[in-house]
Order: C-alpha cells, then sequence, then structure tokens
C-alpha cells in the first residue's frame, strides 16, 4: 500500500495539513488450524499487505474519520453512547473504547486509511486495521501499553464492537510479526517463539476460491463442542493435552463424528510442534508434507473443506507443488501453496485454468512474503 497515496487522501480531505503515519499487516498461518480452541499452538506471520493510516490530534473530542477505499466518511465522539453505525468505523471506534476502558488518555483526532489485505480471504484484513489503530493511538498520546495488551486491544474490539468472538492468533500476528520469521504462538499460556522462515527457491503462494466462508459459525460451534466433548470424556481441560492413545481408550464411550473431529485436532497439534523443528533443520520438504496432511485432515476428519478447495489441493499435489492445505476456518476462502520457484507459472496456469473450466470463475491469486508487525512510518 503506497504511502503517498494514503497522504494524498488525508492532505484532500483535512485542509491541506499531514499526520503521523503507521500501518500494520494481515497474516497467514502456515499451519495449526482449528487448534487455538484446543489450548494448542498456532503458527502465523505477518505478510507484505496490511493497512496504512495517517492520522493527525484535531484538538477537538470528534474522531474524523475517512475510509479511502470505500470513499466513506464518518464523524464520532470517544463516549460509550457514540457508537458510529458504520461497521468500518466500529473497528476504529471500539480500538478508541477499549483503550479508553484500560484508562489510556486520547483526544479526537483527523484520519483517513486505505488498504491492500484481500477482504474475505482469511488474511485477517480487520484485525490488520485494529492492529494499526490501536498502535497509532499508543504511540501518538504516549500511553506506554506493550504490545500484548495491544493485540488484546484489537481482539476486544471485535467481541465487543464486531460481534465477532475471535481468538487472539490474528491481532498476535499483526502486532509481533517479523520479516523472515513465523511465530509460535501457545494459545494457553500466551508464550511465543519465532522460527526462521526464508525459503530460498520457494514462493508463498494463496489461492482464493471466492467461495465465501460463511463461517458456517453452527458448524464452527459443533466442531467446537465436539472438542469439549471429547476432552472431558478424556478427562484432560484441552485436547492438547490428550494422546491419540488416549483418544483410542475412550473411541466407545463418544460418538463416531466426535471422535473423528478430536483425531484432527491432536494430530494438528503435533505438526505444528514437527513442522518447527523442520524449519530449524531447514526441511522445506517436511514442512510441505505436513501441509498436506492438515489439509487431508481439515476435508476428512474435521470436514471443512468444501469442493473447490479440494480441487485446488489436488492440482497443487499433481503439479509436484511442495505444499498445499486449506487456510484459516474452511468452508471456502484459500489455499495456501509453498512451491519452488521454477514450478510456479506452470501450477498457477494449471491451477487457474482447470478451476475456471470446472467452476466458471478464475481463483485469486496473492503471492505473499513474510514481514514486519505494527509500525510507524516515518
Amino acid at each position: 500500500m503506497e504511502l503517498e497515496f494514503v497522504r494524498s487522501r488525508f492532505i484532500k480531505h483535512f485542509d491541506g495539513s499531514t499526520g503521523q503515519v503507521y500501518a500494520s499487516p494481515g497474516r497467514i498461518n502456515l499451519i495449526g488450524e482449528h487448534t487455538d480452541y484446543n489450548g494448542g499452538f498456532v503458527f502465523p506471520g505477518a505478510i507484505d499487505k496490511g493497512m496504512v493510516a495517517e492520522l493527525k490530534i484535531n484538538g477537538t473530542d470528534k474522531v474524523r474519520a475517512y475510509s479511502i477505499d470505500m470513499k466513506d466518511y464518518v464523524e464520532f465522539g470517544l463516549n460509550e453512547e457514540d457508537a458510529p453505525r458504520t461497521s468500518w468505523a466500529r473497528y476504529i471506534f471500539g480500538v478508541c473504547r477499549e483503550i479508553i476502558k484500560r484508562g489510556g488518555k486520547i483526544a479526537g483526532f483527523n484520519t483517513a486509511f486505505a488498504g491492500d489485505v484481500p477482504l474475505g480471504a482469511g488474511m485477517s484484513s480487520s484485525a490488520a486495521l485494529e492492529s494499526t489503530y490501536a498502535f497509532a493511538l499508543n504511540d501518538m498520546f504516549n500511553l506506554g501499553i506493550d504490545k500484548f495488551e495491544l493485540a488484546k486491544i484489537g481482539q476486544a474490539t471485535e467481541h465487543n464492537y464486531c460481534g465477532v468472538m475471535c481468538g487472539i492468533m490474528d491481532q498476535f500476528a499483526s502486532m509481533f510479526g517479523k520479516a523472515g520469521s513465523l511465530i509460535r504462538l501457545d494459545c494457553r499460556s500466551l508464550e511465543y517463539e519465532y522460527y526462521p522462515f526464508d525459503p530460498k527457491g520457494y514462493k508463498l503462494v494463496l489461492l482464493d476460491t471466492l467461495v465465501k466462508h460463511e463461517l458456517a459459525s453452527s458448524a464452527y460451534n459443533k466442531r467446537r463442542e465436539s472438542c469439549e466433548n471429547v476432552a472431558k470424556t478424556i478427562g484432560v481441560e484441552y485436547l492438547r493435552d490428550a494422546s491419540l492413545e488416549q483418544l483410542k481408550a475412550v473411541k466407545d464411550k463418544v460418538s463416531e463424528e466426535d471422535y473423528m473431529r478430536a483425531e484432527y485436532v491432536i494430530e494438528e497439534i503435533q505438526r505444528v510442534i514437527d513442522v518447527c523443528a523442520a524449519l530449524e533443520a531447514g526441511y522445506y520438504e517436511t514442512v510441505g508434507q505436513k501441509m498436506y496432511e492438515t489439509h487431508h485432515g481439515m476435508s476428512k476428519l474435521y470436514e471443512v473443506s468444501c469442493e473447490e478447495l479440494d480441487y485446488l489441493n489436488d492440482v497443487a499435489k499433481e503439479q509436484g507443488v511442495t505444499g498445499s492445505r486449506v487456510m484459516g476456518g474452511g468452508f471456502g476462502g484459500c489455499t495456501i501453496n509453498l512451491v519452488k520457484d521454477e514450478l510456479y507459472d506452470s501450477f498457477i496456469e494449471k491451477a487457474k485454468e482447470g478451476y475456471r473450466e470446472k467452476y466458471g470463475k478464475y481463483p485469486k491469486v496473492y503471492d505473499v512474503v513474510i514481514s514486519d508487525g505494527a509500525r510507524r512510518i516515518d
């Protein structure tokens, strides 16, 4: 996203003055899907697509906000009853309110923002927006809030102002991202560790099915219940604490469906650990193999894939792609693919043409590079 582009719009909308510019990225998750609410590990990284915002304190108690992409302007106060109706503005309002609830003193400001994180492709455009404003307000008003709390402010914004009960991974990755590294986050203790991710000779590319992942919220809740049932039957707090042996021991005490869901989760938590070890040794082939195993598990055991995702995964396999899987909650969205440079062009061409023949449209292609987290741009 071009800094100059955002600045030119800010100048145009706010009387020729300039402010301070901030940016936060979207994210990918290499492996570790549906593990977060099971107390397991996730393995995200920040990407080179995100949100850029310019802000300037305006000497009033009002926020004047302009969404460049939506060509939409909203003004709101900082009290709870001032909540704007416009959905994009609620993210900014929510961040302000969550800071105020924690005792942070902020005042009115002018702001314009734009982003190049594709909406609805599972790269967390909303977390990028929250992180941009949480980081910016903390910096501008010298609030001294640590990055962890800033990530929680983003998460609380989703919960309290946007009606989405998300985990912490998206905001965490957006805040803590580091170029050339992925982050293993322990979703129970919130301890984290950076692992090198600099696959020379490979590209990371997302293929978007353009199938809307209506996070079939009822389907999501059902899977969560399955996991909780099995954990309770085994006698552990989270499936993260269960082994496949313990699962097998209760096979006749749980439904077949619950058993399959738990089997996927227990194996997936182990896969994250295996991928970390493979990255430290530079074994990208092993990383790719684990990605295929995840896709198989999400498709056949957790049953959150869809025909289009399975098709793109099959094409990847046929074309000799190192690793491929559905990324995100499932029911649509993207596959994430680790592709050798020399296979990249033929894979993309085959995937696009085959997909168009079968489904009447081209999948969208997003190349991503692992990049830095929330920052001020000088």
